[in-house]
C-alpha cells in the first residue's frame, strides 16, 4: 500500500479536492503541527493554495490559531459564497490561479514577516524579535494569534522541513549543520519528535503505521 506523507506545516491553506467519485470541496486546512502518514487514495486531486502570514482572519474569518491541525470546509465558514467559490474553482481550467485571486487578501503584520524570515533562518527568538523591532513578548503573542504556532515550534517545524527537503543528498552531519540545528542528535530529536521516526529510518521507508486522513470538522471557533 503506497504510503501518503503530510509534512509539519506552518501555513494555513485552502486546498481543492476532487475525488474519483466526483465529490468536488474546498478545504481549509490550518498548520499541522507533526508529520502524518495517510494510504494513498490514487483517484483523488489536490490543489493547495497556502495563504501569506496574517491573512487567515482577514481572508477566512477565522484565527489560524483555531485551525491548527483541523480541516475545515469552506462552506462552513462562507456559506454560500463557499459553494459558489467551489462550484467556480472546480469548473477553471486553472483552479489554482481562480482560488488564490478569490483568496488574495492584505498582508499581515510587517513585524510577523521579518521575524518568521529570522527563524527560519535559524535565528534565536530574541534576535527574530529585534530584526522586527518588537519585544519577544510581543512577538509571541503576534505569533498565537497569527500564525497559530509559538515562535519555537515555527522554527522547529522549518528546521525539520529543511532536513526533510536535503534527506538522502549529504550526510546526516552536514545536514544537520545546514538545517540550524546545534548538532546531529539534536537533529534526530527533533525529527523523531515531529515525524515519529529518526531521519534514518524516514529515508529508508521505515514509516509508521498510516492513520485515515484528518477528518473534516465542523465550522471553526
Amino acid at each position: 500500500m503506497q504510503t501518503v506523507v503530510q509534512e509539519p506545516e506552518v501555513a494555513t491553506a485552502v486546498v481543492l479536492r476532487v475525488t474519483g467519485e466526483g465529490e468536488r470541496d474546498l478545504i481549509v486546512t490550518g498548520p499541522r503541527t507533526r508529520g502524518r502518514y495517510h494510504p494513498a487514495r490514487p483517484s483523488t486531486v489536490c490543489v493547495r493554495v497556502p495563504l501569506l502570514p496574517g491573512q487567515a482572519r482577514a481572508v477566512l474569518g477565522v484565527s489560524a490559531s483555531d485551525l491548527v491541525d483541523r480541516a475545515v470546509r469552506l462552506t462552513d465558514l462562507w456559506g454560500e459564497a463557499g459553494r459558489r467559490l467551489t462550484g467556480d474553482v472546480a469548473a477553471a481550467g486553472d483552479p489554482g490561479a481562480v482560488l488564490a485571486a478569490a483568496l488574495a487578501g492584505p498582508g499581515g503584520d510587517p513585524a510577523l514577516t521579518v521575524a518568521m524570515r529570522a527563524l527560519a533562518e535559524s535565528a534565536p527568538i530574541d534576535e527574530a524579535a529585534g530584526r522586527a523591532g518588537v519585544s519577544e513578548r510581543y512577538l509571541r503573542t503576534l505569533f498565537a494569534r497569527e500564525v497559530g504556532l509559538s515562535p519555537k515550534h515555527f522554527a522547529r517545524i522549518s528546521r525539520v522541513r529543511r532536513v526533510l527537503a536535503m534527506a538522502g543528498r549529504e550526510r546526516w552531519a552536514t545536514v544537520a549543520a545546514r538545517a540550524g540545528y546545534f548538532d546531529q542528535a539534536h537533529m534526530i530529536g527533533d525529527f523523531r519528535r515531529l515525524m515519529g521516526v529518526t531521519p534514518g529510518a524516514y529515508l529508508s521507508g521505515r514509516l509508521p503505521p498510516v492513520t485515515p486522513c484528518l477528518s473534516l470538522r465542523g465550522p471553526a471557533g
